[in-house]
């Protein structure tokens, strides 16, 4: 009688943990839509605190970009796993950064958002460093993916309804990202 084989060891998030982060994120999300809060009302100023959240995600969407940029740049060989990924986080900077220009905010979308979504994203910081081994340049962007998309989930509870929804669903798909790059 054969015994069977042991599970391979994984690392990373699992299905559950993932299933379980995506109802919490569209949870807190369903809970500010009901009040239908669009924001504040015409010629009052939006809430700094909102600003900054939606400007933060922009920010670190951007930054995210740059990072899958370094890694595809050092590792050829994941350009074409990556890319999608990387494409994700600049519609989802410009997704940030339109929030806020149609919610009346003067904030300028950066050279970098123009209408190419598979344009680079200019650095405004230091070169990223890239680990020499691929399976440590995934592991790091996904521990990049992973802090930003806990970092929304804190910022939405407080965020109107609007960027509440958005930041929910980014988050989701950051905890998508992290699985594709852990166990994809």
């Amino acid at each position: 009688m054969p015994f069977p084989h042991a599970p391979r060891a994984r690392t990373g998030p699992r299905r559950r943990s993932l299933l379980a982060v995506a109802p919490t994120a569209l949870l807190a999300a369903g809970c500010s839509a009901g009040s239908r809060d669009a924001g504040p009302a015409a010629g009052s100023p939006s809430p700094p605190a909102s600003e900054r959240a939606r400007a933060r995600a922009a920010r670190d969407s951007r930054e995210l970009a740059e990072r899958y940029d370094a890694v595809i740049a050092a590792h050829a060989g994941l350009a074409q796993r990556l890319g999608p990924l990387r494409e994700n986080a600049v519609r989802h900077a410009k997704a940030f950064e339109s929030l806020g220009t149609a919610a009346g905010s003067a904030s300028p979308v950066p050279a970098g958002a123009g209408p190419s979504a598979s344009a680079p994203v200019p650095s405004a910081s230091s070169p990223v460093p890239v680990p020499a081994k691929e399976k440590d340049a995934l592991s790091g962007l996904a521990a990049a993916e992973r802090e930003i998309a806990d970092r929304r989930l804190e910022a939405l509870l407080d965020a109107p309804a609007e960027l509440a929804r958005l930041l929910a669903s980014v988050a989701a798909a950051g905890a998508a990202h992290v699985f594709v790059l852990t166990e994809g």
